[in-house]
């Protein structure tokens, strides 16, 4: 399988076309809309989940990892992020792809509602193992914590009724309580609020009070 990408094609032709008048330019632009169409109906028309992984790592592999090879052989030997980042488990909220970060550049920590537990070795050693780990041996710089809106977790978290019956799930009801705090104030602050207004409100009281 060829490894050339479309960019590096669009480049051989425009070379190819060149000269001194815009017919160069202008059948670049062409091919360019073209190839964009193949793509998309290439994405579009698979739906197996197998080959859209496939095809995501070819991808990778060609405008990525070929284009440069020195950051990825120093990456395999080790890393240096500047970044601790808790974020959301949220498939629509990925921090790399919000903030830009390049690999080796953050060590993320993902899970409901984007909860930092208080320490505990009983609890939580998933999370604090990740903590761990960045904070003690990579010597992060930075430590960011990103809520988003429309957070599932948090509107767990509000939906919970003091008085309700436990355990109405299995794992997600007690993890959110880590949040409880912010609940509270928001449910005491705001209680006259909707609870969509208090969910908006718990989700940025969620990071005040993990900071």
């Amino acid at each position: 399988m060829s490894t050339e990408s479309y960019e590096d094609a669009l480049e051989r032709l425009g070379e190819l076309f060149s000269d001194k008048s815009d017919l160069g330019n202008v059948a670049v632009a062409k091919i360019k809309k073209l190839f964009c169409e193949l793509e998309e109906h290439k994405s579009n028309k698979s739906s197996d989940a197998v080959e859209r992984i496939k095809s995501g790592f070819i991808h990778f592999k060609t405008h990525k990892f070929l284009k440069k090879p020195s950051l990825y052989n120093a990456l395999a030997k080790s890393q240096d992020p500047k970044f601790l980042v808790f974020a959301c488990s949220d498939s629509r909220v990925s921090p790399a792809h919000i903030l830009n970060f390049q690999p080796g550049e953050a060590f993320e920590i993902r899970n409901i509602a984007n909860m930092v537990p208080l320490f505990d070795k009983t609890q939580h050693s998933g999370t604090g193992a990740a903590m761990e780990y960045p904070i003690t041996k990579l010597n992060v710089e930075n430590i960011l914590v990103i809520g988003h809106s429309r957070c599932g977790g948090i509107e767990a978290l509000m939906s919970i009724e003091d008085d309700a019956a436990p355990n109405k799930s299995i794992f997600i009801e007690d993890w959110v309580k880590i949040g409880t705090a912010a609940k509270n104030r928001i449910k005491q602050e705001f209680g006259d609020l909707s609870f969509e207004e208090q969910c908006t409100l718990c989700e940025k009281e969620a990071v005040n009070v993990t900071l």
